[in-house]
């Protein structure tokens, strides 16, 4: 005689053998994005490597994060993750919900006291210069820290598809990448076959500081149809002498301004007020925002750049 399972029982195996799937299903997915997941103090976590080469332990799904640079906060929000931002510097001003999240102090003097207060799970860097300072108490509660490290505009894109695997928001990352690359080739098309043009940047003019050759805005300004003045500089932002910004003379000086940092450094440093730059009146005043934030609006600055040093190519 065949013999038939209570229904009540039936219903918990069913119950039960979805459960199962769902869970496998689930860590299965888990692998696919990091073949190693781990089970660590009852959390799924994985391991990713920054751009200092370092390896990071930070949750499968994370829902709580710290940005120490503006043009971080800028591509958590551009990426769509911005809702998981609980703290910020002082100098996130970019979108404008940036204001609204917690202050940690500014970005070289970044207080760890608030920093662990507000309970994070990761805190974004943009460099490893700002690691060393705190990163042992940040270890002590379990808050894990992440370096960015662009040099150049292929290196901010790759922050952003990084963070987009970060955050597990790779579509809106490939997307947004896909759009600053397309514009990025406009204009390097239309540039291409124009005389370059030698470019001073001068960051600021008292004391004089400038681009140097480790920095991303002079392989912006060569994708701008621009040759640096100062690309064969060492460092990122070398202090310039008076001296040598009299024998530079640059055909066109880039003075960074009216954005976060306001109208300081609205005038050209008074040694290069008899270049030929300032004689032809080829100085171009471009929002500093656009040109010093490693993040998804540096390809506004390459736009502004190329039309200010190229106007002719881009006429209707």
């Amino acid at each position: 005689m065949l013999t038939t399972k209570p229904k009540n029982l039936i219903q918990r195996g069913c119950v039960a053998a979805f459960l199962f799937t769902a869970m496998l299903a689930f860590l299965l997915a888990c692998s696919r994005r990091d073949p190693n997941p781990t089970l660590d103090a009852g959390r799924l976590t994985r391991v990713v490597v920054d751009e200092a080469g370092r390896n990071v332990t930070v949750p499968l799904r994370i829902e709580r994060v710290v940005s120490l640079a503006p043009s971080l906060t800028e591509i958590v929000y551009a990426i769509g993750a911005g809702d998981r931002l609980v703290g910020d510097t002082e100098y996130c001003d970019y979108p404008s919900e940036a204001k609204r999240v917690a202050k940690v102090g500014d970005t070289l003097h970044p207080s760890a006291e608030r920093i662990v207060a507000l309970h994070p799970q990761v805190v974004l860097v943009s460099t490893a210069s700002q690691l060393e300072s705190f990163t042992t108490l940040l270890a002590e509660h379990q808050i894990a820290v992440f370096v960015m490290d662009a040099h150049d505009l292929e290196g901010v894109f790759h922050s952003i598809q990084d963070l987009g695997d970060l955050f597990n928001e790779q579509p809106r990352a490939e997307k947004l990448v896909a759009n600053l690359r397309d514009r990025t080739a406009a204009v390097e098309n239309a540039v291409n076959l124009r005389k370059r043009i030698r470019v001073f940047y001068q960051l600021s003019d008292r004391p004089l500081y400038t681009a140097g050759r480790d920095s991303f805005t002079t392989d912006l300004i060569r994708r701008a149809g621009g040759e640096s003045v100062t690309a064969n500089v060492p460092g990122a932002w070398p202090r310039f002498s008076d001296e040598s910004a009299l024998a530079s003379q640059p055909e066109a000086i880039i003075l960074p301004t009216g954005g976060a940092i306001g109208t300081a450094n609205s005038e050209v440093a008074e040694p290069l007020k008899k270049s030929a730059a300032v004689r032809s009146g080829r100085v171009y005043k471009i929002n500093d925002d656009h040109l010093s934030r490693p993040g998804p609006r540096l390809v506004d600055g390459l736009e502004e750049l190329a039309r200010a040093l190229h106007p002719e190519a881009f006429k209707p």
